[in-house]
């Protein structure tokens, strides 16, 4: 085993420790109200009961190596991609699009991440969906809501495939002066944006006053925002080991997204309330479905890609 697998083995053990510690707190808290209905309490517990979930599915993904976290991250935008279009009234007439998006597009797309063909998977979804979906809608000629309709489709193949796509591309890039493990990058950019959702959440609950949105999420204060985003741009600082990143620079990438994870909660907030909904799904317990939990890693991986591409390879 080299150093470096011993460093990831001792991040996942780290994590599995802090949640351990956190299962505890949490039965510790239910049995002092004597199992009474606690919204906050029941809401942390279902959130910590996920994270066992996902921290098991993530530890075999990345067991299993580069093939392993791209079959996972497929796997997950196919049930993001479903959650969204599960929301949208759809026709008859959409069902070849569909099927080109969920059994052709999402494969395809990470196909060519696998295979780090960056020049068509940067645009197989921007551009030739967007050519694709509409010319596919034309069989039954349905004129009805054409243009919302492509629209929402391919929408939805933006936000749950091709951004979420560029989490595992970051395997692909060839960092400068970086000796570490790639998976490094991936699990140093779930842990800040992750961090900066739990921590807005807790901060809100203990001082929260103020709204930042109160039509869009109710739930999101000012001071949340504020102390989960100091608290995990510190996070961000502290990890900066598993990054390129020198202390200043893991400051501004870790801020930036944060900022960039609580707007796409926002936006993502903002569709589901013009749907009527609360949750996009209910995939996963106490964190409603797939999209819940990767609304905010939907908006900053692809800036967080960019930012190592064009300043660190």
């Amino acid at each position: 085993m080299t150093n470096h697998s011993q460093i990831t083995y001792i991040i996942f053990a780290t994590v599995t420790l802090v949640l351990a510690v956190s299962s505890i707190t949490g039965l510790f808290l239910k049995r002092k109200i004597n199992h009474q209905v606690h919204a906050v309490i029941d809401n942390l517990n279902a959130r910590i009961n996920a994270w066992w979930v996902m921290l098991i599915i993530l530890f075999g993904a990345i067991l299993l190596g580069k093939l392993g976290l791209i079959i996972l991250f497929a796997i997950v935008s196919f049930f993001a991609l479903r959650e969204f279009i599960t929301l949208l009234p759809t026709r008859r007439g959409d069902h070849l699009a569909l099927v080109l998006s969920f059994y052709i597009l999402i494969p395809y797309q990470y196909y060519l991440v696998y295979t780090d063909w960056y020049g068509l998977y940067s645009i197989l979804i921007p551009l030739y969906a967007f050519l694709i979906v509409p010319i596919s809608l034309l069989k039954y000629e349905d004129t009805a809501y054409f243009l919302e309709r492509s629209a929402k489709i391919h929408w939805g193949l933006m936000v749950s495939v091709f951004c979420i796509s560029h989490v595992p591309a970051l395997l692909n890039l060839n960092v400068i002066n970086f000796t570490g493990e790639k998976i490094w990058l991936i699990m140093w950019l779930i842990l800040v944006v992750q961090a900066s959702d739990v921590l807005q959440y807790i901060c809100g609950k203990l001082f929260g006053k103020r709204k930042v949105a109160p039509k869009l999420s109710p739930s999101k204060t000012i001071e949340g925002l504020v102390g989960g985003v100091f608290l995990a741009t510190l996070i961000g600082c502290l990890t900066k080991g598993l990054t390129p990143f020198n202390v200043y620079q893991a400051l501004i990438v870790a801020f930036a997204v944060c900022i960039f994870g609580f707007l796409g909660g926002l936006v993502m907030s903002a569709i589901k309330r013009d749907r009527g909904v609360k949750d996009w799904g209910h995939l996963i317990q106490g964190h409603g479905g797939m999209l819940d939990r990767m609304d905010s890693i939907c908006f900053s991986a692809p800036i967080y890609f960019h930012i190592i591409r064009y300043w660190w390879t």
